[in-house]
């Protein structure tokens, strides 16, 4: 005869049996989901971590035939990182670091073409914003005043603003659009920190337009009569 023990046991059991005939499915189902977002995560995780030691060994290649002056091997490495590792930071800091490399041996054409793809491909928003910075600056000295502006009309963050509206002053100048250069060179006067010895060149290049930024506000800079 069974004890009360072991009719309590035999409920229980019941009880697990029906619970898991009704939800053991979804039980499966969740932990399934669960193990496999964990592990597709680890996957995830070591493979970014794999790409940028990869990454590193590249930029260290790199600078290493810039440093030698071995052409080959730079535009070698440079590309190795666009092809493969595109994502990672090291490559959009190899572009700028190619780009100025390019320029110094007067390679215009390979210096825009890989700061412009910094420019379009980088994933850091501020990478990204130096190099439109330096590719405006290339056209620029190239005389491509529309495409300096283009590049420079792009989306930046906020702590570029100053800067941009320098350099787009620095354009207006060269055409001969005094205003447009007063009006911009205002703008980057008022954005930036009175303590940076930057805001006193920008006070030195209004002055030289006839301007003094002083009694400026931000609301006059759009309305300056000459």
């Amino acid at each position: 005869m069974a004890s009360p023990l072991d009719l309590q046991e035999q409920e229980q059991l019941e009880q697990i049996k029906h619970f898991w005939s009704k939800w053991g499915g979804l039980i499966s189902t969740l932990l399934i989901i669960i193990l496999g977002g964990i592990t597709a995560w680890n996957g995830y995780q070591y493979w970014q971590n794999r790409q940028s030691t990869q990454a590193a060994v590249l930029f260290d290649t790199l600078e290493s035939a810039i440093q030698s002056g071995d052409v080959a091997r730079i535009d070698l490495a440079f590309a190795d990182l666009q092809q493969k590792y595109s994502a990672t930071t090291l490559a959009a800091q190899a572009g700028l670091l190619v780009g100025k490399t390019r320029i110094d041996r007067a390679d215009i054409e390979g210096a825009k073409k890989s700061l412009q793809w910094v420019a379009d491909s980088a994933a850091d928003e501020g990478l990204k914003a130096l190099a439109r910075l330096r590719l405006a600056a290339v056209l620029m000295n190239e005389k491509l005043f529309d495409q300096a502006l283009a590049q420079l009309s792009a989306s930046f963050p906020p702590d570029f603003d100053a800067v941009i509206a320098d350099r787009k002053g620095d354009i207006y100048v060269l055409q001969e659009k005094t205003k447009e250069a007063i009006e911009q060179y205002t703008i980057a006067y008022q954005t930036l920190n009175d303590s940076l010895d930057y805001r006193r060149l920008v006070e030195v290049k209004l002055n030289a337009l006839g301007v003094n930024p002083e009694p400026l506000t931000k609301s006059s800079a759009k309305d300056v009569k000459l």
